[in-house]
C-alpha cells in the first residue's frame, strides 16, 4: 500500500538548521531529511557552502572545456581508468538495462589527495580555471555531504559519526556533464540525455543545472520534474545507502529527458557530486532496518565490489 505522502515537489531544507548548535532545529532537520529520503529519496538543500561566484566559475570553465575541439578533449580520455578520472566521450555510458547509450559527454574529478591505489586526477592543461574551480567545489560538496550523512546516521539511530571514517578520502566523484545539442532528425530511437537510473553511491549532491529536464519517478509511477532554486543543491539517495538501509531510505529512479523539439539545439550543463565511501566499506544491510515486515532483500558486498559490478553494467569497465 502507498503511504499517504506523495510529493508533487521535493521538500526544501536548510542545512544551517543541522549545524546551528540548536538541538531542536537539529532534531527537526534530521526527522525532515529522513522522512523525505524514506518517501521520495530527494530533497533540496540551502546553505551547503557553494557560493554563486564559485558555481559560475565552475560552469563557465566546464563550458569552455566542452567547447574545445574533440582532439583536445580526447587527450584527457583514459580508458584504462574505467571512466573514473578525466574525459569520457560521447556514447560511452549506457544506463543499466538500456541498449542505447546516453546522449552526453562528461569529465570526472576524484579525491584531490588520492591514497593507496586511487588514481590521481587528470586536468586539461588548456583550462587551469576548470581544475581550480572543480577542486574547490569538490571539497565544498564533500563537506556538505559529510554533514548530511551525520544527519542520516542520527535518523537511523546510529552514532552521529558512523559514516565519518567510511567516507574519509572516499571514492567520491565530481562529474561535469555536457548534454550536447541534438538534431531531432538524427537522434537514435530511444536515446535520451540520461536514461532512467538510480545512482551508485551513498548520496548525490547536484548543483543547479543550466536547463530543465531532471525528472524523478514517484512511487505511484508518475514522473515529476525537479528544478532547484539558484541557492539550492538537490540531494538524493544512492543505491549504496539503499542497500545499507535495506530500502528504508529510497534510491529513487530519475532521468534527464530530451528537451522539446524547438530546444533540442541547445546544450545543457549539469554538475553532480557523487558521494562514495571507501572501497572497503561493508554495505551489508543494517540489522535495525530488517524485520518481519521488511525482510532482507540484498546480498552482502563491499562498496568496492558493488561499484565494480555497476561500472561493468554501465559499459565503463570491461570484464
Amino acid at each position: 500500500m502507498l503511504s499517504e505522502e506523495l510529493y508533487n515537489e521535493i521538500p526544501s531544507l536548510d542545512l544551517a538548521d543541522f549545524t546551528s548548535g540548536d538541538p531542536e532545529r537539529k532534531a527537526r532537520f534530521v526527522q525532515d531529511l529522513g522522512r523525505a529520503f524514506n518517501q521520495i529519496g530527494f530533497v533540496a538543500i540551502r546553505n551547503h557552502g557553494l557560493t554563486d561566484e564559485l558555481t559560475k566559475r565552475l560552469y563557465d570553465s566546464a563550458q569552455a572545456f566542452f567547447s574545445s575541439p574533440d582532439s583536445v578533449k580526447q587527450k584527457y580520455e583514459h580508458p584504462e581508468l574505467n571512466g573514473q578520472r578525466g574525459y569520457i566521450g560521447k556514447g560511452k555510458e549506457t544506463a543499466k538495462g538500456f541498449k542505447v547509450a546516453d546522449l552526453k559527454e562528461f569529465y570526472h574529478i576524484g579525491q584531490p589527495e588520492p591514497e593507496g591505489d586511487m588514481p590521481a586526477n587528470v586536468f586539461p592543461e588548456e583550462n587551469p580555471e576548470f581544475s581550480e574551480a572543480s577542486l574547490e567545489a569538490y571539497r565544498t560538496l564533500e563537506n556538505a555531504g559529510k554533514q548530511l550523512l551525520r544527519a542520516i546516521a542520527l535518523y537511523l539511530e546510529l552514532p552521529e559519526n558512523y559514516f565519518d571514517d567510511k567516507v574519509r578520502n572516499g571514492d567520491s566523484i565530481l562529474r561535469a556533464l555536457h548534454y550536447f545539442p541534438l538534431d531531432p532528425n538524427t537522434t537514435p530511437d530511444g536515446a535520451v540525455r540520461a536514461a532512467a537510473h538510480g545512482d551508485i553511491n551513498l548520496i548525490t549532491l547536484l548543483m543547479g543545472a543550466s536547463a530543465d529536464g531532471l525528472e524523478v519517478l514517484r512511487r505511484d509511477g508518475k514522473w515529476i520534474g525537479i528544478t532547484a532554486l539558484p541557492d539550492q543543491v538537490v540531494v538524493n539517495v544512492g543505491d549504496m545507502l539503499d542497500r545499507l538501509t535495506n530500502h528504508k531510505l529510497k534510491s529513487t529512479i530519475h532521468q534527464v529527458v530530451n528537451p522539446p523539439r524547438e530546444k533540442m539545439n541547445q546544450s545543457r550543463y549539469s554538475i553532480p557530486f557523487f558521494m562514495h565511501p571507501r572501497a572497503d566499506m561493508n554495505l551489508t544491510s543494517l540489522e535495525t532496518c530488517i524485520d518481519a515486515k521488511h525482510p532482507k532483500i540484498y546480498v552482502d558486498m563491499t562498496a568496492g565490489e558493488f561499484l565494480n559490478e555497476r561500472l561493468m553494467e554501465l559499459g565503463l569497465k570491461k570484464a
